[in-house]
């Protein structure tokens, strides 16, 4: 394996692992997507409402993920 190679599956490992660490639970996620269509139907669902939920899933970096 080349260098650069290994350096792009070393990326890809890491960016994996932290998705992993950072993905809720399927019940959670059951939670959220309930909580979410209750906003919805009231009419609150907001960008904040939604920044809350999911802005910890914006990487600020450019860097891609696959």
């Amino acid at each position: 394996m080349s260098d650069f190679e290994k350096e792009l599956q070393d990326m890809a490992d890491n960016v994996a692992d932290q998705l992993e660490e950072q993905l809720p639970t399927i019940d959670e996620q059951k939670r959220i997507a309930a909580e979410l269509k209750k906003l919805e139907e009231a009419g609150e669902l907001t960008p904040e409402v939604l920044e809350k939920y999911f802005g910890k899933f914006n990487n600020k970096t450019d860097a891609p993920i696959h």
